[in-house]
């Protein structure tokens, strides 16, 4: 039997900050609107982090199942592993995706705007098909541009949208750098995975841009990030704050280029996860100051 220990391990904690970062963001746009809502913004964090948590267990399946994962560098994985059997990964994973939808659901009585369980519904088989059924999406250059989507526009978006009944410029540019944080880190972790994934026949962005333009495309992404709501700065001056961001991402930046042994990127998704959380507060700190 896994111990609790492998089952925390499995969840992937580094990656959780990507799913604290987009609600964070949308509050602090739904707070320049003058709407800020505690509660809200609350169960779209539970929303987030059932989400991503529950990606991960399923990723953690299908992967494991299709032998993606025999031979990776990286987190544990209980299902490659053997630590669980493949039906209890998957169960728990269905776990996180039911207690997202609850919350979800919680979140769309209390807005009363019923639309977004369609946004809900199309979230979970999202999170599902990124690796799961006979065709994942993953599996062919299209990760990075669901993981922008749902946990850039549709996170961010939707927290603010949930609290203020409306979107601003400002909420549509935190969403597109945190988007673009969130696209770099599954860049990164794919760019690790290359020579499994080519093995096993994934094609993930990474793999299909070839090891130098993904590399390249993760400090490119960090700068973009940085760069979208400094386009706001006339209206909040501190926003300014967020070039400090620059200063960080140079650490990952050069793991990134300069790493030989894939092993190497491992430590970047902490960097990552770090980058997405400070992304979130300096946002938060334009506004506010």
């Amino acid at each position: 039997m896994a111990s609790f220990s492998q089952w925390v391990s499995a969840a992937r904690l580094r990656t959780l900050p990507m799913a604290i970062a987009p609600v964070v963001v949308g509050s602090a746009a739904a707070a320049d609107l003058h709407s800020f809502h505690a509660g809200k913004a609350v169960l779209a964090l539970v929303v987030a982090l059932a989400l991503q948590i529950g990606v991960n267990y399923s990723n953690d399946y299908s992967d494991g199942i299709r032998g993606t994962d025999d031979n990776r560098v990286g987190p544990f994985r209980m299902t490659g592993s053997g630590a669980s059997t493949p039906a209890t990964v998957r169960t728990m994973a269905f776990t996180f995706y039911g207690l997202a939808g609850l919350a979800g659901l919680a979140l769309t009585i209390w807005s009363q705007h019923w639309w977004l369980i369609l946004i809900g519904v199309a979230a979970i088989v999202a999170a599902w098909f990124y690796t799961g059924g006979k065709r994942p999406y993953g599996y062919m250059g299209l990760g990075e541009l669901f993981v922008f989507v749902f946990f850039g526009l549709v996170a961010v978006l939707g927290t603010t949208y949930t609290q203020a009944d409306e979107i601003s410029g400002l909420a549509v540019a935190g969403a597109v750098g945190t988007g673009l944080v969130s696209t770099a880190l599954l860049m990164a972790n794919n760019v690790r995975d290359i020579p499994t994934d080519i093995a096993a026949g994934k094609k993930t962005l990474a793999v299909l841009l070839g090891d130098t333009a993904a590399r390249w495309s993760y400090p490119t992404m960090l700068a973009a990030a940085v760069a979208a709501p400094l386009i706001f700065v006339a209206q909040h001056e501190w926003m300014w704050l967020m070039l400090l961001l620059l200063l960080v991402s140079i650490r990952p930046s050069m793991i990134m280029l300069e790493a030989k042994e894939r092993g190497e990127l491992i430590p970047v998704l902490k960097m990552t996860g770090l980058f997405g959380i400070l992304y979130a507060v300096l946002f938060t700190l334009g506004i506010i100051l």
